[in-house]
């Protein structure tokens, strides 16, 4: 393993890191110096100096290993959740060590689960960057060393491979080094164009940026206890709707959408799949509301019921009402999409709707062959034909994710569940949804939650963000476990 190597491109994600703090100092300045000043000063400090150190110790080198490449993933991430606990830790109030490492895990990971039961007691600044992580996480910390290092370096096309999941390449072909810039071009069109709609329907500028990094990243963090109910406004509502189902569709397609002038890339069967899943849950649940529910228009119904199932299905997490008062029915479709949630090539987390159509596909075509041995199947994603060796690495993902959600569950009533949140909690923390149901829901928060809780859902974050293999990887070698 080489370290030179990993400690060098680990400081990269630092230094990503430190200049958003460094931005968050800018915003306490520019209110006069908040309270989270000094915190967010010393916290900016210390991560860049720990970021720049390997770059004044250790020489360049282009050399790299498979081993290598996942450390660095995974340190990468490891240490960004550590450093940006560090201005929550510092500034005190409700975040203990626990829970400012429960709130950065997250943010980096764009789940948008808290613990705070008052946002808007915090300053602004470190509102700002707990919008940031969001941000950083949603384009990903590896993604901006992707960026930086040069296109011919054989570093950059295996993290890019890495990073990337296979999903994602398949679905939308394109040489590695050209689908990095891709994704960042869209994700930062969508940020750039949600915060100027934002400040046209009367958003004030700081409100604006944070929730365009919110919203574009599939993240939760608002900057408002009601979040985006707080605004009252039904067009804020509808926008965030749309970036929202964006920030959830391949990046790829837009891509293709926006420079070739055409919708012919939108004829995706994955992406109508997902279109027709989301329509179809989003109907039941308004039904649900208004026929079961509290009170309320058909108006209100369809527009509460279609955010919040967009909200979950993207793991967004946002709201613009509180899910603990809703009808059974209606919670019951939230659980559903925050299984199967968006499409890979994503800012969303989930099992994913490309692995969802597959395992349809396949499951006919073993029914198919069940029932007529001596005949050939095939197995159809739009006009490809998907062979055994790519189908099966997307069922068996498929079943590692519900056996993690059957152990984390497990080992969370196993150490205490007082509040009967196991199951919910790690379905939502997997997924990086965020928010689940009761307590937890759209309006809920985590900071009842026992201490060793918090950390099993934060894991349980980490693993759903870098999809699961990663991590399992880097433990493998460290074990030096051999097949």
């Amino acid at each position: 393993m080489n370290l030179k190597v990993i400690s060098r491109n680990v400081g990269v994600a630092l230094l990503v890191s430190s200049l958003f703090m460094l931005l968050a100092v800018i915003v306490s300045l520019i209110d006069g110096g908040d309270s989270a000043l000094a915190p967010l000063l010393i916290s900016f400090t210390i991560t860049f100096i720990v970021g720049v150190f390997p770059f004044i110790f250790t020489r360049k080198n282009a050399n790299i290993s498979l081993k290598d490449g996942f450390m660095i993933i995974f340190l990468s991430w490891l240490l960004s959740f550590i450093f940006g606990a560090l201005p929550y830790a510092l500034w005190g109030g409700p975040f203990t060590v626990i829970n400012a490492w429960f709130e950065s895990v997250s943010g980096f990971t764009t789940t948008g689960a808290t613990i705070l039961e008052d946002v808007e007691a915090l300053p602004r600044s470190l509102l700002f960057w707990r919008a940031s992580t969001h941000f950083i996480g949603g384009l990903g910390v590896v993604v901006f060393l992707l960026l930086i290092i040069p296109n011919t370096s054989p570093i950059r096309l295996r993290l890019t491979n890495m990073e990337l999941s296979s999903l994602s390449r398949d679905d939308y072909r394109t040489r590695a080094n050209r689908s990095v810039y891709i994704f960042a071009s869209v994700f930062l069109g969508l940020a750039g164009t949600a915060f100027v709609t934002y400040l046209l329907l009367g958003m004030d500028w700081f409100d604006a940026i944070c929730h365009a990094f919110t919203v574009c990243a599939t993240g939760g963090f608002s900057t408002r206890n009601l979040s985006i109910g707080s605004f009252g406004s039904p067009l804020i509502s509808i926008v965030t709707i749309v970036f929202m189902f964006l920030g959830s569709v391949h990046f790829g397609l837009i891509f293709m959408a926006l420079v070739g002038r055409s919708l012919k890339p939108l004829n995706n069967p994955v992406l109508k799949f997902y279109t027709f899943s989301l329509a179809v849950i989003a109907t039941i649940t308004s039904l649900s509301l208004k026929l079961e529910g509290p009170a309320m228009s058909w108006g209100q119904a369809f527009l509460d019921g279609t955010f919040q199932v967009v909200s979950y299905a993207s793991t967004s997490g946002l709201a613009t009402a509180d899910n603990a008062t809703w009808p059974r029915l209606a919670c019951y479709m939230l659980v559903l999409v925050s299984l199967v949630c968006g499409c890979a090539g994503s800012t969303s987390g989930g099992l994913k709707s490309d692995r969802a159509i597959v395992l349809f596909k396949a499951i006919r075509m073993q029914i198919h062959k069940t029932l007529n041995p001596s005949t050939m199947f095939e197995v159809r994603l739009g006009r490809r034909i998907l062979h055994d060796e790519e189908i099966y690495p997307q069922v068996l993902y498929l079943a590692l994710y519900f056996l993690l959600v059957g152990f984390s569950a497990l080992l969370c009533i196993l150490v205490g569940d007082p509040n009967g949140h196991a199951v919910l909690g790690s379905v939502a923390s997997l997924s990086n949804v965020g928010p689940a149901l009761g307590d937890i829901g759209s309006m809920g928060n985590y900071n009842a939650e026992p201490a060793v809780l918090k950390f099993i859902f934060s894991f349980d974050m980490f693993l759903g963000r870098v999809e699961i293999y990663p991590v399992f990887a880097v433990f493998a070698g460290i074990f030096n476990y051999k097949y």
